[in-house]
């Protein structure tokens, strides 16, 4: 038996026996043990993707946390301080952030060596996302070290991105690449206005990027990083609905420059992501899940770190469904319901804890929770920028990082990116 049908057997396992018990704490009245092809909401009459697709009352009605206290902007400074300062010190000589060099006994299927040209060009790309951005909204943590830094990590990206493919035909981490690419290219273009002809490279790559995720598309339409099915040139593996999320924030980053995106590719990948939804707002993990909506990764609790990007996705590229209480109502559910994702949070097994959550959504998830946030009413924000800054605050590490999951030697950059970037989004100097 192979490491990886070993890993795909053990994974399915693991999932059955935590969502079994997770369902059972969670405790639904009725129907503790709903499962495939069962509603836990009798409003619930049509399946993800149809045409008569209504919200249910969950998708506008749910749990909500107890108020949380307004940190101190000073610990927030230092914070974010002590993150950047991280970022510095853990940069590669040759400008990028991780490497493949740290394992475990439990690794995730990465063939080499392009799997991990993936894992750092997405890792390298949210650490110098995140280093533009908070140097752009503190300008005092712009030193000539930080400087340095973030002019070596742009280099590495200008030399090392147009090289970017998948790994072997089952494996599309590229995927994770293009996309946080093209964001951190999106925020290098606003870097240095005056050198029109760097901007007119960065355009170059953005356009490539680009294609190359049109290139990569799912036969089905949207994204995913896996392909067992063919393996063919034109990817027909599953699509995943907050992979397909993930590029469409990025896209919609880059057509704010001007750079035209092919609207087919676009509508493809939003109808992938509706056909994923459930009258709720949670989102599958992925279409090949279609026909167990019940399963626990498919639950409000097991979508809490995929919910808030397919949320952030749907509303940036026109859906009119995704309405400003569906999003307070989902991030209410964040809070409420925190606990979930931090079972979570560090275990070194994908998908090992209650409702088949893997460690690595912890961050990810809360970044684009924060994205989420910045989409409402300004007077709306503050109460979710607090309860996200209490969360980020409290888990800083010694060494000013954040990690959330195990992964070779990227985890620490890139959960302290995507930390850093939360940590902004909350930040403000008003009531």
């Amino acid at each position: 038996m192979t490491n990886k049908t070993w890993l795909l057997g053990w994974m399915g396992v693991c999932w059955g026996l935590v969502g079994l018990v997770g369902m059972l704490i969670e405790g639904v009245p009725g129907r503790a043990l709903c499962w495939a092809g069962q509603q836990s909401d009798p409003e619930a009459l049509h399946k993800p993707g149809d045409a008569g697709f209504q919200p249910s009352r969950l998708a506008t009605q749910g749990p909500k946390p107890p108020p949380a206290l307004r940190p101190d902007p000073a610990e927030m400074e230092q914070a974010l301080q002590r993150g950047v300062a991280f970022l510095v010190r853990s940069q590669n000589p040759d400008g990028s952030w991780g490497s493949p060099r740290r394992t475990k006994d439990l690794n995730i299927y990465a063939p080499p060596p392009g799997a991990h040209h993936a894992f750092q060009t997405g890792t390298t790309a949210l650490a110098l996302s995140a280093l533009l951005e908070v140097t752009a909204a503190r300008p005092g943590l712009q030193t000539p070290e930080v400087r340095r830094t973030i002019q070596r990590g742009e280099e590495w990206i200008f030399v090392h991105i147009p090289t970017l493919r998948r790994a072997t035909p089952d494996a599309l981490y590229n995927v994770w690449g293009h996309a946080y690419a093209l964001q951190a290219l999106a925020r290098m273009y606003h870097r240095n206005p005056n050198d029109q002809a760097r901007r007119q490279e960065i355009l170059r790559l953005i356009r490539q990027q680009t294609e190359l995720l049109g290139r990569y598309e799912t036969v089905d339409g949207g994204w995913g990083y896996y392909d067992f099915q063919l393996g063919s040139q034109k990817p027909a593996g599953p699509t995943f609905s907050f992979v397909s999320a993930t590029v469409l924030v990025a896209l919609h980053e880059v057509q704010q420059l001007g750079v035209e995106i092919p609207r087919p590719m676009i509508d493809r990948a939003l109808a992938s992501i509706r056909r994923q939804r459930k009258p709720d707002f949670s989102y599958l993990y992925g279409e090949y899940l279609r026909w167990e909506p019940m399963h626990p990764v498919n639950r409000p609790a097991g979508s809490l770190g995929r919910s808030q990007v397919c949320n952030l996705a749907l509303r940036l590229w026109g859906d009119p469904e995704v309405t400003d209480q569906v999003l307070t109502t989902w991030l209410d559910r964040l809070f409420a319901r925190h606990g979930w994702l931090d079972l979570g949070r560090k275990r070194p097994i994908p998908h090992e804890s209650f409702f088949a959550i893997a460690a690595y959504f912890f961050y990810y998830g809360h970044y684009y929770a924060a994205r989420c946030i910045e989409l409402l009413p300004p007077e709306k924000q503050p109460p979710y920028q607090d309860h996200l800054a209490a969360v980020l605050l409290r888990l800083q590490e010694k060494d000013g990082s954040w990690w959330d999951y195990p992964f070779y030697d990227y985890h620490q950059p890139y959960g302290t990116a995507f930390a850093l970037m939360s940590l902004l989004r909350c930040y403000r100097t008003g009531p």
